[in-house]
């Protein structure tokens, strides 16, 4: 961990400071603006990664998805992200981390960024609702991390296509109502299905998300075991403690940007 001078150094007085994996991990929120939830570390679980691989994230926002997969083996991540007020926070999240030699931020808009590279990995937690859905709300930063205001589904899977290294892979998770949307979205760019998980609130209950890999070779598709994450008792099961393992309660709350789990 940085020393506290560091920290407060790099932290604004309207931002929160979370930790996560018993400290491994420490990230700087806005009190007000878009505050990721629930759904960052588990898509950060759901990614696999191999030693030496390139990685891109699409819409990192404050980060937090990069730097949970700090723990796991690649080269570099290279976060993008359209928000200039969420890329100097990922950048100091980064920083306080101390990780500017595996993960860097770049401003910009997907639609015309043009990396001299293709990558292994492409992963994205991007905005879920369509502009016609959900309410919009005053916060111009949380609207934008949450509706497709700027950037559509289209737009994420179809650069994701351009960007992806032959036999490269990428992870998506969206709401379960957009579900027959994005599967065809990724078929008509040439997508294979290969790994499929739905997130249910409780055993009993119907699915809220759906995390899913995909690839532009052929493979069969598996559909995984569903991820429960509470048991009967309202307590979180033993693999939902296992991904929010050291993570603070607080931050899955009330800031969600999807419906409700429980």
């Amino acid at each position: 961990m940085p020393p506290m001078k560091e920290i407060n150094w790099l932290k604004e007085k309207d931002e929160t400071l979370d930790s996560f994996y018993h400290g491994k991990v420490l990230i700087l929120q806005k009190k007000k603006g878009y505050r990721f939830s629930v759904d960052a570390p588990l898509l950060a679980d759901f990614i696999e990664t191999k030693e030496g691989e390139e990685l891109l994230e699409i819409g990192g926002g404050c980060g937090v998805i990069s730097l949970l997969l700090s723990l796991k083996s690649f080269k570099h991540i290279t976060c993008l992200e359209i928000q200039p007020s969420l890329a100097d926070l990922a950048r100091r999240n980064v920083v306080l981390n101390q990780l500017e030699g595996r993960i860097t931020v770049v401003e910009g808009d997907i639609r015309v960024y043009q990396p001299e590279k293709k990558f292994d990995v492409i992963f994205s937690n991007p905005p879920y609702f369509q502009t016609e859905t959900g309410f919009i709300g005053h916060n111009q930063e949380r609207a934008l991390a949450r509706h497709e205001v700027t950037v559509q589904a289209s737009d994420i899977i179809k650069k994701m296509a351009e960007l992806l290294k032959s036999k490269g892979r990428i992870y998506l998770i969206y709401p379960i109502k957009r579900y027959d949307e994005i599967i065809a979205l990724l078929k008509q760019h040439g997508f294979s299905i290969w790994r499929l998980r739905f997130v249910l609130p409780k055993a009993d209950r119907p699915p809220r998300f759906f995390m899913v890999e995909a690839g532009l070779v052929e493979k069969p598709k598996i559909e995984m075991p569903p991820l429960i994450l509470f048991d009967s008792n309202g307590q979180y099961t033993a693999e939902a403690k296992r991904i929010f393992a050291g993570g603070e309660i607080s931050v899955l709350g009330k800031e969600k940007r999807g419906e409700g789990l429980a």
